[in-house]
């Protein structure tokens, strides 16, 4: 399954020009604001004994998120959170100017099927992507699923799954709500409707049609565990195939993939999001047995199969990455041979297989680099990125020599180029349309000293010519988890901060993945207090070079980096403005006990474990918020539609922080009702959000 364009990069992009680049406004007297008491949340003597330890928990009640008391009081909240936000001047025009924006043509990468290439592309007036279909690949467009009539207030979402091989068939999903859980729905081209065939409400990790579109191979979690199936178009569901996973649990994430001519099965098992890759082949067209092809419980490995040999992206005995060849007649690592060594100073961050050739990504000092190779381990070329950047998505096939990609930078909107691998030939298929003025944009890499004398890189986003007083609004963003890269895409908060005059700085944190996995390793489980001091020292870094001062810089982080924030406010309160915490960890004795929490054991560890437990207890924002602070202006946001993290994270957090805050700054949480972690949001709903952020962030920190 490829990404769609229609990401979180692109709506990072999109206010760019709000203020116009180069134009920032005229700095005003902050705007008085009246805040007043946020909404009483009764507590309960909740404690549980872990250990020997005396573990409160007042919040515990917040955590039943069905319960009419728990509903009552996130309308509450919001109703809170509206009276101070509404109250910040110039909403009304910058929300004007923002649904402007917003409401640009974007499309995605195409894949092509059978001369055919299939995309998904939103046009100006529609709130929702669209599924089109051409003939050829500057050929008319023709609609093929429209979502804006699955829902009245269009928070249904499609994307492309597959294609079949002949492009008679298209496999799609459909989301409702931004929820991580999807159906698979599979159209007939020509004739613009489906099949009865409908892979139902779950939580996947991929779908791909066979050789001949007649079945479906994909691997679905239910309560008991990630589980393969074959399913034949058709057929009754009851009377899917499990082909592989019953002996996994809950903790274990299976996704597979068929070789180009549908002969082969490779299922990748890991350990969690973020720990070992083990992999495991089947001949399906002889319902062969699976062989074990790596599973050391150690390394990460993945692989495609083309032509009867694997190859395979692996970091064993190569903490960089290297790429490796077999045969899917001796797959196993005894029979390995090297293909692309590990490089000397990059890392190696994707593969592709396309056009018998291999694409061989890298992050070098965490910006993209490209070569292609043949499998003889020769160097073809080099493919040529514009500037310092991000190669984020691509697609392509064995059987053709078009490879397409998306690439991006800080200054560079998102652009989809065509390389033909015969000739090296490289044409831009289509850039998004927001107008910048890159030249009037400073971009540096900065590298600092960590807690413990770590080099840490950052990225320094501005208009040339800032003044270095101290006085610079500032908002730093960090992620350093689960082997994740945090590297120099075209990002909507970035590109306004900027545009409006502020700094914007991105930290590479110890627990990413940008330098390997040893980078990743030194940011987890027992050092992930790592991942914090880093952030903190980019701070420290941030005010000591006079780019800022505590009073106007403000953090930012979702998900695990939500974790990120909420630790350096209660670690550090008085370093920071504001906080932006979104859908985030937050609760981390429990946190292993809800949604997907089993697969992020392997990154943090759970409280379960003795040795663990203290070091856990020691960062855990909710229970380390401290009596008698100032803390700096928070924003929590979480929703319904989060399936991901449990959102009684954000809940439980915004009333124990309301509760214990000795300052005159709000904790506000909105909390939204029909969003979530995988976005699918309508364009007003995009623009409500985009608004709250930055008109909270410019009010807390000018």
């Amino acid at each position: 399954m490829r990404s769609c364009f229609l990401n979180s990069r692109f709506w990072f992009a999109v206010l760019f020009i709000v203020f116009g680049v180069g134009c920032a406004p005229k700095t005003e007297a902050p705007a008085v604001v009246e805040v007043g008491p946020p909404p009483v949340t009764r507590t309960e003597n909740v404690v549980d004994e872990i250990h020997g330890v005396e573990v409160a928990d007042p919040y515990r009640w917040l955590e039943d998120q069905e319960a009419p008391e728990t509903r009552a009081w996130i309308e509450a909240q919001n109703a809170y959170t509206d009276s101070v936000l509404e109250q910040i001047p110039g909403r009304d025009e910058l929300r004007r100017i923002i649904a402007g924006i917003v409401e640009t043509d974007t499309v995605a990468i195409p894949i092509e099927r059978g001369d055919r290439y299939f995309y998904a592309r939103r046009q100006v007036g529609q709130d929702l992507a669209v599924i089109y279909r051409r003939d050829s690949l500057d050929g008319p467009e023709q609609v093929l699923v429209d979502p804006h009539g699955m829902s009245e207030d269009h928070t249904v979402t499609v994307g492309i799954g597959d294609a079949s091989h002949d492009g008679s068939l298209l496999l799609y999903w459909v989301r409702s709500g931004g929820q991580d859980e999807v159906e698979y729905h599979i159209r007939r081209v020509d004739a613009g409707e489906d099949l009865k065939d409908v892979l139902p409400r779950a939580r996947y990790s991929g779908a791909e049609f066979d050789a001949t579109a007649a079945a479906v191979y994909f691997t679905r979690t239910g309560e008991e565990g990630p589980r393969v199936y074959r399913h034949e178009l058709g057929q009754d569901q009851a009377q899917d195939e499990v082909l592989f996973g019953q002996e996994y649990g809950r903790d274990r994430i299976i996704y597979c993939r068929l070789s180009n001519d549908g002969e082969w099965l490779l299922a990748h098992v890991l350990e969690g999001s973020s720990g070992p890759i083990d992999l495991y082949l089947k001949n399906v067209a002889e319902d062969g047995p699976w062989r074990q092809v790596i599973a050391d419980g150690l390394t990460r490995s993945s692989a495609t199969v083309v032509d009867g040999n694997l190859v395979i992206k692996t970091d064993l005995d190569a903490p960089r990455g290297r790429v490796m060849l077999a045969s899917v007649e001796n797959p196993t690592v005894d029979h390995w041979r090297e293909l692309v060594p590990e490089h000397d100073e990059a890392v190696l961050d994707s593969i592709q297989t396309v056009g018998h050739q291999v694409f061989v990504g890298y992050l070098q000092n965490v910006h993209s680099i490209g070569f292609v190779y043949d499998l003889e381990g020769r160097l073809v070329r080099e493919v040529k990125l514009d500037t310092l950047g991000t190669l984020d998505e691509s697609a392509g096939r064995w059987s053709s020599s078009e490879f397409f990609y998306n690439f991006s930078s800080f200054h560079m909107p998102p652009s989809i180029f065509k390389l033909d691998l015969e000739t090296g030939e490289q044409q831009l298929w289509a850039r998004q349309n927001v107008p910048i003025d890159s030249d009037a944009i400073q971009i540096e890499q900065v590298w600092y000293p960590s807690k413990d004398g770590t080099k840490i890189p950052m990225f320094l986003v501005h208009q040339r010519g800032v003044t270095l007083d101290g006085a610079n609004p500032t908002l730093l963003e960090g992620y350093g988890g689960f082997n994740v890269n945090y590297t120099p895409a075209f990002r909507l908060r970035a590109a306004s901060w900027v545009a409006a005059g502020g700094v914007y700085a991105l930290a590479n944190l110890r627990g990413g993945g940008e330098f390997g996995e040893e980078w990743h390793q030194a940011g987890m489980m027992k050092v992930k207090q790592n991942t914090f001091d880093d952030f903190i020292a980019a701070s420290e870094w941030l005010i000591a070079e006079n780019y800022t001062s505590p009073a106007h810089l403000g953090i930012r982080g979702g998900s695990n980096g939500g974790l990120l924030v909420g630790a350096c406010m209660n670690q550090r309160p008085d370093l920071f403005g504001a906080v932006i915490c979104e859908y985030p960890l937050l609760d981390m004795v429990r946190y292993h006990l809800h949604m997907m929490g089993p697969y992020w054991v392997a990154e943090y560890g759970s409280a379960d474990d003795p040795e663990l437990f203290p070091i856990i207890m020691g960062y855990s924002p909710y229970h380390n918020v401290a009596d008698d602070t100032a803390h700096p202006a928070t924003l929590f946001t979480t929703g319904d539609g989060d399936t991901r993290v449990a959102p009684l994270h954000a809940r439980k957090m915004a009333a124990l922080l309301q509760a214990k805050q000795a300052g005159e700054t709000p904790i506000l949480l909105r909390y939204h009702t029909k969003s979530g972690h995988s976005a699918g949001m309508p364009t007003d709903e995009i623009t409500n959000q985009l608004l709250e952020v930055v008109s909270f962030l410019k009010w807390s920190l000018e």
